[in-house]
C-alpha cells in the first residue's frame, strides 16, 4: 500500500476520534474558563487585540501564561471558544491565566506588521515600540486589569510565536518569571527562508502566500491559501525559469515582504537589524529553549537563542531541550516516529507531561519542583533520553572526518604518501536537471525530508559519496558539526549542499531500515558568501578553494555494524533556488541565459584536505 492511501486511511479512521477529542477539550475550557476580549493599548497609542481564559474557580489565584501571535487568536467573540489554550491540555486542568493576543498589525490588532520586528537598544520616545516593549506594555495592563492573578507571568510560543517570546524576555516586565521560546526564529537569513545565502524557494513561497499579504485593516479572516496549478512543485518552480518569473507568473506583486528579500539577497542592514541574538541581554526570567533534531524551519534560532542568552546572561536560569520532532511536533504529535525513522516512545506526550509543564509550574505557581537539567537531549540513533550539565557535552572530543578517493572517508588526513590517490572528484552540475531534495512529488517542504533515505540522491552522477568503512563500536557525535570543503568550479558560482548520513547495514530479510541511508544533518551554503555575508565574492575558474559552515548540533549514536556517510551536491530543489553558476550582482534576477553547467571539483589532496568536524562523546556522560 503506498503512503499516500495509508495517510488517507489513517485520516479517515482517526478523523471521527480527534474531532470528538477537540470537542470534549472546548467542552472543558468552556465549563472551567470565562473568555474576555480586550484591545490594551501600548505606549505610542496603537490598540492590541487580546483574548484572555479565566478560571472560574475564584477560590485561589492563577499565573497567566501568554502567547503572541501573528497567526490570529481565533475564534473571535466572546462567546466563542477554541479547541484548546496554552501549550498542551496538561496546563488547562493545571489552572492558568491564558492570554492570547495579535500582534500589532495582524488580524483584530491595530497598527502596521513589520517581518520580524527590529529590536530597538534604546527607547527615547514613546514612538520607539518593539516586541519587547509591547510585551512590557501588555503585562503591565494585565496586572492592573485582570483579576485572579497570582503576579506572576509566562510566556511561550513556537516559531514566529517563539520569536516574539524570546523578544519578550529582553528587559522584560519585572512579573515575567518563565519564557518558553519554542523553535523561535533567531535571524532570518539562516532560518526558515535563507541558509547562508541559499533561498529555501518551497518553504518561503508556501509561508508567504499563506501570511504576507497586505491587511488594509484589521479582520478577523485568514487570507486564502494560493491554491498551486499542480502537486508537482520541481516542474512548477523550474518550468517558471527564475525567481523574478515566480512573483510575476504566481504572486503578481501582492507580497511585499517577498519583494524586499529579493531586493536584499546580501546580508545587509535589512537583515542584520531583524536577528534577535545580540539583544538577548539584561534576561531576568527562567528560559527553556525548545526544539526539535527535525525541525526544518528553525533549528539555526533555536541553538543561537540558547548560546547567546548563555554567553550574555552569565546568570540567567538557561536550560535546552531538544527532542527527535520535526517543527513544533513536541506540542502537535506522540513524537513516537517522523516518516520511516521510528523513536521507539511517545516522545511528545512525554516532554508536555515531564518537561513543559514542571517547569512552568516550577517558576510561575513554586512548586517544590526540580530544576530541569541544562540541557536534556535526545539522543537519536539508540532512542535514549539523555541529561547534560553542559551544551555542547564537556566530555566530548573534536574529530575530523577526511575525505579520500574511492569514496572513502576516515579519520586519516590526506598525505603526500598516497601518490595513487586522486587528487579530487568531480561531477557536472546542471541547474536546469537540479538534484531534487526529496523522492516524493510535492509542491511543498516536506518535514518527512529530514529523515529520507537519500539513494535516491546518492545513485545520481552529480552527487558526491564519502563513507567510512563499517564501524566496529558505537560512535557517538554530540554538539556542533562542521564543514570544511576544499571545492572548485569552471564557473563563478556555485552552492553547496553537505548532508550527514546514517548508513544501515544490509540485511538478508526486509527489516524497517536494513541498507537505508538515514539523513541526520543537511545544510546548504551559497559559495560566494565563504569570505563574507555582506560582500559577495566570485569564484576563480578552477581554482581551489575553501568553504567552511556550520551543520549545526547533532546527538545521534552510530551504531556498530553502520556507516558514517557525507553526500556532497550543488543543486537541491526546490527547496532551495538554483544557483546559475554564472556570477550576477543579484541572484534572485538571473535571466535564463545565465543559467550554465559547471564542473565542480571536491578536493581531498594534503595540500586541500575535505572534512567534515565533529566532536565524539567520550563516556557516557548523561542519563
Amino acid at each position: 500500500m503506498n503512503r499516500a492511501l495509508v495517510v488517507a486511511c489513517w485520516l479517515l479512521l482517526t478523523a471521527p476520534v480527534l474531532a470528538q477529542d477537540a470537542s470534549q477539550l472546548e467542552s472543558y475550557i468552556r465549563l472551567h474558563y470565562s473568555k474576555h476580549e480586550y484591545q490594551i493599548p501600548m505606549r505610542d497609542g496603537v490598540k492590541l487585540f487580546t483574548s484572555v481564559f479565566v478560571p472560574r474557580d475564584t477560590t485561589k489565584t492563577y499565573p497567566m501564561l501568554m502567547k503572541r501571535t501573528p497567526y490570529g487568536v481565533a475564534p473571535y467573540g466572546e462567546d466563542k471558544y477554541p479547541t484548546r489554550v496554552g501549550p498542551s491540555e496538561h496546563f488547562v486542568k493545571a489552572g492558568y491565566i491564558f492570554v492570547n493576543q495579535d500582534v500589532r498589525g495582524r488580524f483584530m490588532s491595530e497598527g502596521n506588521f513589520v517581518q520580524v520586528t527590529p529590536h530597538i537598544a534604546q527607547k527615547t520616545k514613546p514612538t520607539d515600540v518593539d516586541e519587547s516593549s509591547d510585551t512590557y506594555d501588555t503585562i503591565e495592563w494585565l496586572l492592573k486589569n485582570v483579576k485572579g492573578h497570582n503576579g506572576r507571568v509566562g510566556m511561550a510560543g513556537i516559531s514566529y510565536p517563539g520569536f516574539y517570546a524570546a523578544a519578550g524576555m529582553i528587559d522584560a516586565h519585572p512579573a515575567l518569571k518563565a519564557v518558553s521560546p519554542q523553535a523561535p526564529v533567531g535571524d532570518w537569513y539562516f532560518d526558515d527562508f535563507l541558509h547562508h545565502g541559499t533561498f529555501f524557494l518551497a518553504h518561503a513561497f508556501r509561508w508567504l502566500t499563506s501570511n504576507a499579504t497586505e491587511r488594509p485593516k484589521p479582520t478577523s479572516d485568514p487570507v486564502k491559501p494560493f491554491v498551486y496549478p499542480t502537486p508537482d512543485g520541481y516542474k512548477l518552480f523550474l518550468d517558471a525559469g527564475s525567481i523574478e518569473n515566480i512573483n510575476k507568473l504566481y504572486l503578481k506583486d501582492s507580497i511585499p515582504f517577498w519583494k524586499d528579500m529579493m531586493e536584499h539577497p546580501n546580508r545587509d542592514e535589512f537583515w542584520q537589524k531583524r536577528a534577535i541574538m545580540p539583544h538577548l541581554k539584561n534576561v531576568a526570567p527562567a528560559v527553556m529553549t525548545v526544539t526539535g533534531w527535525y525541525d526544518a524551519e528553525d533549528l539555526y534560532g533555536s541553538f543561537k537563542v540558547y548560546q547567546s542568552v548563555e554567553a550574555q546572561n552569565p546568570k540567567a536560569n538557561n536550560v535546552l531541550v531538544v527532542g527527535p520532532w520535526h517543527h513544533g511536533g513536541w506540542a502537535s504529535v506522540d513524537g513516537d516516529q517522523l516518516g520511516i525513522v521510528n523513536f521507539g516512545s511517545k516522545t511528545g506526550q512525554f516532554y508536555r507531561s515531564e518537561i513543559e509543564l514542571p517547569f512552568f509550574e516550577k517558576y510561575l505557581k513554586g512548586k517544590d519542583i526540580p530544576a530541569p537539567a541544562e540541557a536534556t537531549v535526545f539522543e537519536t540513533g539508540s532512542n535514549v533520553w539523555r541529561t547534560f550539565d553542559k551544551w555542547p557535552p564537556q566530555n566530548t572530543v573534536s574529530k575530523q572526518f577526511f575525505a579520500h578517493g574511492s569514496g572513502k572517508l576516515d579519520q586519516t588526513a590526506p598525505s603526500a604518501g598516497s601518490a595513487n590517490e586522486p587528487a579530487y572528484d568531480e561531477f557536472v552540475s546542471d541547474p536546469n536537471r537540479p538534484v531534487p531534495y526529496t523522492a516524493s512529488i510535492t509542491n511543498k517542504m516536506l518535514i518527512e525530508y529530514m529523515t529520507e533515505d537519500q539513494r535516491f540522491a546518492a545513485r545520481r552522477p552529480d552527487v558526491v559519496v564519502y563513507q567510512t568503512d563499517v564501524l566496529t563500536e558505537d560512535l557517538v557525535l554530540a554538539g556542533p558539526l562542521s564543514v570544511d570543503l576544499w571545492c572548485s568550479t569552471s564557473g563563478t558560482d556555485a552552492d553547496w549542499i553537505v548532508k550527514l548520513i546514517d548508513v544501515h547495514p544490509d540485511a538478508p530479510d526486509p527489516t524497517p531500515l536494513a541498507s537505508h541511508q538515514i539523513m541526520i544533518r543537511s545544510e546548504s551554503f551559497r559559495g560566494r558568501f565563504r569570505n563574507s555575508y555582506v560582500q559577495p565574492e566570485p569564484f576563480v575558474p578552477n581554482e581551489p578553494t575553501r568553504v567552511n559552515f556550520e551543520l549545526l548540533d547533532v546527538l545521534h549514536r552510530f551504531k556498530k555494524g553502520h556507516r558514517l556517510m557525507i553526500q556532497v551536491q550543488s543543486t537541491w530543489f526546490p527547496l532551495i533556488d538554483r544557483n546559475p553558476q554564472t556570477f550576477v550582482p543579484n541572484i534572485y534576477f538571473a535571466v535564463p541565459d545565465n543559467f550554465k553547467k559547471a564542473t565542480h571539483r571536491i578536493h581531498h589532496s594534503p595540500k586541500h584536505p575535505t572534512s567534515i568536524k565533529a566532536g565524539v562523546l567520550t563516556t557516557q556522560q548523561g542519563a
